[in-house]
């Protein structure tokens, strides 16, 4: 039992140690292999002892839900009774798995299978059972590919006419192979910097002075099926940054396109390419930008925004998004006579709650709001990429609606006044492959009405 509880206490610690890892969970169409070592304790009527068990472990996920594994385990035990000896006793057999929050770090799972029970004790006959078991588990990836695994069994199988109780109890390590992987995002380009969704026009703080101003521009556009060219209504999308770009001749741009699931990878590729660089020839041809300073680059259907199962989803993943430059402007330019208010909040990984150093920033919107009581707000959630987009929409809602809450709680700001909507992870503002990327993008937005000073 001393050399089972080391064994344990070691794989706790791991756990522990790993606790602020992250990865993407149970990959649909991938392969696991692990080992296992923990304790196996007999049914009393077999006289055996406690003693520690080894194990492997070979399995396939047909889904990111639904898996099957085969096990070999072994035990080396001996007797309760004087006489009896040592025995060797072997478990052999399969389990059918169901993950359970498939898509986040840590992923519970229940277990039932059914196989063989093999009992060789010393100058005796050898016992061989039929066995079913049943369980649960829990798998904490430390990153796509490895995890650290705990897994509880309970034996039934029938001896002499009897019915008797096992029991396994095991921690491992967990090799997942294979599977649909979301492609890794590129390194950007070094002179481009994702730029935050802003308005083209310079919005001052809430007491305007002349000085330097931010100028931000986005580019968002979807495409029919299979066709790369830009659709009339988005011409005038295009022109935006086209005169942009023209203003501010140090900007670049990096153009990039995407597709949905329609066709094979290597179809999409090229059709997401060409969409790329169609809006690049646009702006070429029609507002005279520098070849030089446009890049086109496609990524087929690797990084879908929305669920390709329905033809709302495929609509929102044949797009482009552009990330284009910000513009610094240090002219001395006396700005209109109107007060406006931006608010931008960040989170931690997986989180809703308002950090404490965000109040003073929300507390100054809540004033804005209560001095100027025609103003409106909408407050826009967003998230990282980790995790599945169902659960990052639902989070990105939890973050804009606790913003609204925390306005009407502790400054009686009207509901009516304000709205919330989650947008997931579909309105990147940087890069999700750094640490620095996915914490700019877990964010709020809040777009607040401005008011003209008489």
């Amino acid at each position: 039992m001393k050399k089972i509880s080391c064994y344990l206490m070691v794989l706790l610690f791991l756990f522990v140690i790993a606790s602020t890892a992250a990865a993407a969970g149970i990959q649909p169409d991938s392969f696991t292999l692990s080992g296992i070592v923990g304790g196996y304790s007999f049914d009393g009527k077999q006289h055996l002892e406690t003693r520690p068990v080894v194990g492997i472990r070979g399995g396939y996920n047909f889904t990111k839900y639904v898996g099957v594994e085969a096990l070999f385990d072994y035990v080396r035990t001996e007797g309760t009774r004087a006489g009896l000896g040592d025995a060797n006793v072997y478990r052999y057999g399969g389990d059918v798995l169901l993950h359970i929050l498939p898509d986040s770090d840590l992923v519970p799972y229940l277990a039932a299978g059914y196989g063989g029970l093999t009992l060789d004790r010393e100058n005796q006959k050898t016992n061989n059972h039929g066995v079913f078991d049943y369980g649960v588990g829990l798998k904490y990836f430390l990153t796509d590919n490895l995890a650290l695994r705990g897994d509880f069994r309970h034996l039934v199988f029938r001896d002499s006419g009897e019915t008797l109780y096992n029991y396994e109890y095991t921690a491992g390590v967990a090799y997942q192979f294979g599977g649909e992987k979301p492609a890794p995002a590129p390194v950007p380009p070094p002179v481009v910097e994702p730029a935050p969704e802003a308005p083209l026009e310079p919005v001052p703080a809430a007491e305007p002075t002349p000085g330097r101003y931010k100028y931000c521009i986005t580019l968002h556009i979807e495409f029919d099926i299979d066709k790369a060219d830009i659709r009339p209504e988005y011409h005038d999308e295009v022109a935006k940054v086209g005169d942009f770009m023209k203003k501010y001749p140090t900007t670049t741009t990096v153009i990039e396109g995407h597709t949905d699931n329609v066709g094979t990878a290597e179809y999409n590729m090229g059709l997401s390419q060409r969409r790329a660089e169609s809006v690049v020839n646009y702006l070429v041809e029609k507002f005279g930008i520098e070849n030089s300073r446009l890049s086109a680059k496609g990524y087929g259907l690797t990084r879908p925004v929305a669920d390709n199962s329905t033809n709302e989803g495929k609509q929102l993943n044949r797009r482009i998004e552009a990330i284009i430059d910000c513009a610094f402007d240090v002219k001395e330019i006396q700005p209109p006579e109107r007060l406006c208010m931006l608010l931008q909040v960040e989170f931690d990984t997986g989180k809703a709650d308002i950090k404490p150093q965000y109040r003073e920033e929300i507390a100054k919107v809540g004033d804005y709001m209560k001095k100027y009581p025609t103003t409106t707000a909408a407050i826009e959630g967003h998230t990282d990429n980790v995790g599945g987009s169902e659960y990052n929409m639902k989070l990105s809602q939890e973050r804009a609606e606790n913003v609204v809450n925390y306005l009407v709680e502790n400054f009686g700001i009207e509901r009516s006044r304000l709205s919330a909507k989650g947008y997931g992870f579909t309105r990147r503002i940087a890069y999700n492959n750094t640490a620095e990327g996915r914490q700019k993008n877990r964010r709020i937005n809040a777009v607040i009405d401005c008011v003209i000073k008489k």
